[in-house]
């Protein structure tokens, strides 16, 4: 792992050589994996797909799709796969991809990683191996030790005036449950408690272990310490997937 200035900008300029690819991040609630993205997206050039975001956007803008979304959630029902996967599809079309994209939440689930993995193979059946677009999906998954993340979730306070974040164990704010740009008194989401976190928790390892034993069993998998500064845990991930790709 880089351990100087030196060796990080030489991590970045790796970046910026390599072609990325569709990457996944993936990692527990509370690891930093959109802080990632957004790290990586800078560098790279190429953008974050969430399916959260996706979902937002189909429902706001009144899409076919988005209005099938809106029907299920308002009774109460989880947004199914084949949902999902064709707003996904329809994202991936767009010319903003072919240098690689950030999956950020999908595939969240093995069902998702199968129909990922057929529809690359199919559209890029016959493709040089070159060209970016014929690269397959690598994973990279954020670690981070379980209290560690229960400190980061349970301990995050924000201000409802300006936004600001704070956590009450590595970032508390001068006078303790006041903002310090604002006065306010600061506010704890409902679900960042210990019990949320740890229903939280069982789900993701449930849905997500399928997913990570996928791909690591075809090479396509490796995890870096997330518990470290922004810059060196992106650098982790920039000489994560150039080794990936190096195969």
């Amino acid at each position: 792992m880089p351990s100087s200035v030196t060796e990080l900008q030489s991590g970045r300029a790796m970046g910026h050589s390599t072609i990325p690819g569709p990457i996944l991040l993936l990692g527990a609630p509370g690891v930093g994996k959109g802080t990632q993205a957004k790290e990586l997206v800078k560098l790279w050039g190429i953008p974050q797909i969430s399916t959260g975001d996706l979902l937002r956007f189909h429902k706001a803008n009144g899409t076919p799709l988005g209005l099938i979304a809106k029907e299920l959630m308002d009774r109460g029902e989880l947004v199914h796969d084949d949902l999902v996967n064709e707003m996904v599809a329809e994202r991936l079309a767009q010319p903003d991809t072919a240098r690689g994209y950030i999956l950020d939440g999908f595939p969240r689930t093995l069902k998702q990683a199968d129909w990922l993995d057929a529809r690359l193979d199919a559209k890029l059946a016959g493709r040089p191996s070159t060209q970016p677009q014929s690269l397959p999906v690598v994973a990279v998954s954020l670690k981070v030790d379980y209290n560690q993340l229960l400190r980061r979730i349970t301990g995050r306070r924000n201000c409802p005036v300006c936004g600001t974040i704070y956590n009450i164990y590595v970032k508390p704010p001068k006078v303790e449950g006041v903002c310090d740009l604002e006065g306010a008194a600061l506010v704890q989401r409902a679900d960042d408690t210990e019990e949320v976190f740890a229903e939280r928790m069982k789900s993701y390892a449930a849905l997500t272990e399928p997913v990570v034993d996928h791909y690591r069993s075809q090479g396509r998998f490796a995890e870096v310490d997330g518990d470290q500064p922004i810059e060196v845990v992106s650098a982790g991930i920039i000489a994560a997937v150039e080794r990936l790709r190096a195969k």
